[in-house]
């Protein structure tokens, strides 16, 4: 795994970040295509998708610095194919599509000749941080499905050939996944919904269903268990968006850093002011806290338990979204002018990942499901005998 670790920030360095858009410009699709190749050729396309579809099979304990290299460049895990939200679709049709479903829309989306959307959150006062407000329906008609509905803030949407949507199925009770093609009869896309950040293609649109018919082929599972195969991608894929960013808030201190060194003020240079100091080394606590606490939620995840996946998830999505926002910033102020000129890119990452924290489920949603696990376990540890400490004598 080293090996690939290393490959990986040799192929992003050398090949991806000259290959970086300008200001204000998006990644072109022949640029995508050109750099996808040059990842096949040096070993580190798709680390994380099926060896049998051509991903490298690298298990998910092992993806977090494989991905941290990608997020190096904003671009990085496009070019490897890594990127949210086909990244997080692939493994959840690894994980619960059939083989015939894997041949049709997992073999082409690992191969990038396609691209897909994940279809939930939904307008006010839809689905959003709460899935159980889902208001889109699929209702039962002979042999398939027919969903009626509108969703929002679809990522990717403008860009992918087809959706994973979560519906309300009443009949069987729950919800229910089925695989669509966007350019389906009864499927609407837009309008667009402009957002500060760029790194994930097709922007993040309205997407409308009206008497969109799947048929049961392309039910994703079991009708009615959406909801729980939904945390076998929300967890992990909470988790690669740290990966990524926190890739990324490394390049912004490691600009930082190259700043410190050599710029002089009043006699001295910059690293060697403590007001400077102070601001590196929070930076570095960030960072290595960021790192610690993805490993451990990404080690909930592999065990399989998945009450422990869902708590830690919420927690490192919390600390890492709001630490590589204070990494960057701070990275902007020691660079001065510099830093909020388009002469360095740093403005621009602030721009990536501030979204971060609404996107995935709020900071504010995800502290309140923390704060009330927390409450319920120490509850359940009274009741199994613990002391309570809150008595006063």
């Amino acid at each position: 795994m080293s090996d690939l670790v290393e490959r990986t920030r040799a192929f992003v360095r050398e090949v991806v970040m000259p290959a970086e858009p300008g200001w204000g410009e998006a990644l072109d699709d022949a640029t995508l295509a050109r750099l996808r190749a040059a990842a096949r050729d040096a070993g580190v396309y798709a680390p994380h998708a099926p060896v049998a579809f051509g991903g490298l099979g690298l298990p998910i304990r092992e993806w977090s610095p494989v991905f941290q290299e990608a997020g190096y460049s904003p671009i990085g895990a496009a070019a490897l194919n890594c990127m949210a939200p086909d990244e997080g679709n692939m493994r959840l049709l690894e994980l619960v599509a059939s083989p015939e479903q894997q041949e049709r829309w997992l073999a082409p989306l690992v191969a990038g000749e396609t691209r897909s959307s994940f279809a939930m959150t939904e307008p006010h006062p839809g689905a959003g941080s709460d899935p159980d407000a889902l208001a889109t329906t699929a209702r039962r008609v002979d042999a398939g499905w027919v969903i009626d509905g509108r969703k929002r803030f679809i990522s990717g949407a403008e860009a992918a050939d087809f959706a994973i949507v979560m519906a309300r199925t009443d009949e069987v009770g729950g919800a229910t996944m089925l695989l669509t093609p966007l350019d389906a009869p009864g499927v609407t896309i837009g309008p667009s919904i402009r957002t500060i950040e760029a790194a994930i293609g097709g922007g993040h649109p309205y997407v409308t269903f009206e008497g969109c018919f799947v048929p049961d082929a392309d039910v994703l599972g079991e009708p009615g268990a959406a909801f729980r195969y939904a945390q076998v991608r929300l967890a992990p894929a909470r988790l690669t968006h740290c990966m990524r960013w926190l890739g990324l808030a490394r390049r912004a201190f490691d600009t930082a850093l190259d700043r410190a060194n050599s710029r002089e003020l009043f006699g001295q240079r910059l690293r060697d002011l403590g007001v400077a100091q102070a601001l590196l080394a929070d930076s570095a606590i960030d960072l290595a806290t960021s790192d610690a606490v993805i490993d451990k939620a990404v080690a909930a995840v592999d065990s399989g338990d998945t009450r422990a996946a869902a708590t830690l998830s919420s927690i490192a999505k919390v600390h890492c979204s709001e630490a590589v926002f204070r990494v960057i910033d701070r990275a902007v102020q020691l660079c001065g002018g510099d830093g909020v000129s388009s002469g360095l890119p740093l403005i621009q990452y602030l721009n990536e990942v501030r979204p971060f924290r609404i996107y995935d489920g709020s900071s504010e949603s995800h502290r309140w499901a923390i704060a009330r696990r927390a409450a319920s376990a120490r509850e359940r540890a009274v009741q199994a005998g613990e002391p309570r400490l809150d008595v006063v004598p």
